[in-house]
């Protein structure tokens, strides 16, 4: 499968600030070509991965070099992604998969319309919660920065479970584990899933395509749904159509853009994309002024031990930010107008607080109400539907 990107066949007219931006990407079409292993079949030719993007996205990708992309790779991974029986169960009250949690019609992220969970709340199989709500899964594969609010999934951290060196919480790979044996998750056991997967008939092709042999591990299942969560790539909402030269932005989107990007507007930029711009985010961590008060224990600054982290988390991307609420790593907010009204005056000062919230003395940015439905009319220029539809991205038809 290949993401196709049409290159543009007009001029842009943008204004100067959108330049400044992009100016620094190029055309990026990455493939990933397969490590040599010895210990796989001669015949063993799966087919590379190829990501075509426009030109202003990063060239950056964050691909563990003994888990290259490929299309029987993926293709596994989205079986698994979407098969309740990871949970190690088969019992119709215990399936649970990492599509229960992240739907693709909110843009991978739990939405707050979620058939079971109310307000957008997830829980596990134990009925407990998990400590902060769902973040959306998209555009993973150019972050580096760590994953989880906290960042604490990163290459950096040595952590072991059991003294097992599969379990090193570094990159999206951990996150199955994390997913199986989580109490606020499937509450599982790894073998027992990895039992369960073998058993299942049409996965002994699926995992030789994928890996050269029938042979199904753990290892084999995380690299898999990893794989499929990094071709997870959004880059066709009305604002990337804009980019492009495809449609024109009314005057109240242009107006919420500019407003968006400069520090006598809404001053969103810095944390959400200035030299990330197309990917909305930064993935950097920030304290944005929603508390004076700090004792969650899974902030940054449980993860960091700097204690200028405290109440600092992860810049969430607004890619579909439309459809990714509630907002706040703790769902506080229901709605973007909630949000919008947050930043424009209910900022909370502490000396915690990032140095970028430049509107803190004025307790926001003091937005007029057309101002702010002038910055939730661009916001909604970030909903990439062909992203919440691709079939390419869906539960496959046979499971």
């Amino acid at each position: 499968m290949k993401l196709i990107f049409q290159p543009m066949k007009r001029k842009i007219n943008l204004i100067p600030i959108i330049l400044l931006f992009f100016v620094t990407f190029s055309t990026c079409k990455k493939e990933n070509p397969l490590p040599p292993d010895n210990d796989k079949p001669d015949s063993f030719n799966p087919t590379p991965y190829t990501l075509d993007l426009p030109f202003y996205f990063p060239t950056v990708l964050n691909i563990p070099p003994d888990n290259p992309m490929t299309i029987e790779g993926i293709e596994l991974g989205r079986y698994l992604f979407y098969d309740g029986r990871l949970s190690g169960r088969t019992h119709p009250d215990s399936l649970m998969t990492c599509a229960t949690c992240h739907l693709q019609e909110y843009g991978f992220s739990t939405g707050i319309n979620h058939p079971k969970f109310t307000g957008g709340r997830p829980f596990g199989l134990t009925g407990i919660q998990t400590p902060h709500y769902t973040m959306p899964l998209v555009n993973l594969v150019f972050n580096s920065n760590g994953y989880l609010w906290n960042g604490m999934i990163h290459e950096s951290n040595d952590f072991l479970y059991e003294n097992n060196p599969l379990y090193h919480r570094r990159n999206i790979e951990s996150l199955v584990w994390m997913g199986i044996v989580a109490p606020h998750e499937m509450y599982g056991n790894v073998d027992q899933t990895v039992q369960l997967i073998a058993s299942i008939p049409m996965y002994a092709e699926k995992f030789e395509a994928a890996f050269g042999t029938p042979e199904v591990t753990y290892e084999r299942i995380s690299k898999a749904i990893a794989q499929f969560v990094r071709s997870l790539v959004s880059f066709d909402s009305k604002f990337d159509k804009y980019l492009r030269g495809e449609v024109q932005l009314t005057t109240q989107e242009l107006q919420g853009f500019v407003l968006f990007t400069t520090e006598s507007g809404a001053d969103c930029f810095h944390c959400h994309g200035a030299s990330q711009n197309p990917l909305w985010t930064t993935n950097l961590f920030y304290n944005n002024a929603k508390d004076s008060i700090f004792n969650d224990p899974r902030d940054r600054f449980a993860f960091t031990g700097d204690v200028m982290d405290k109440g600092a988390y992860k810049s969430p991307t607004l890619r579909n930010i439309e459809l990714t609420g509630p907002y706040m790593h703790d769902g506080r907010f229901s709605t973007l107008e909630e949000v919008i009204d947050f930043y424009s005056e209910g900022l909370v000062f502490s000396p915690y607080a990032n140095p970028l919230m430049h509107k803190l003395p004025d307790n926001g940015a003091q937005l007029t109400p057309n101002q702010k439905q002038a910055l939730l009319s661009f916001l909604k220029t970030l909903t990439d539907e062909s992203f919440t539809t691709n079939p390419a991205f869906s539960k496959p038809a046979d499971l």
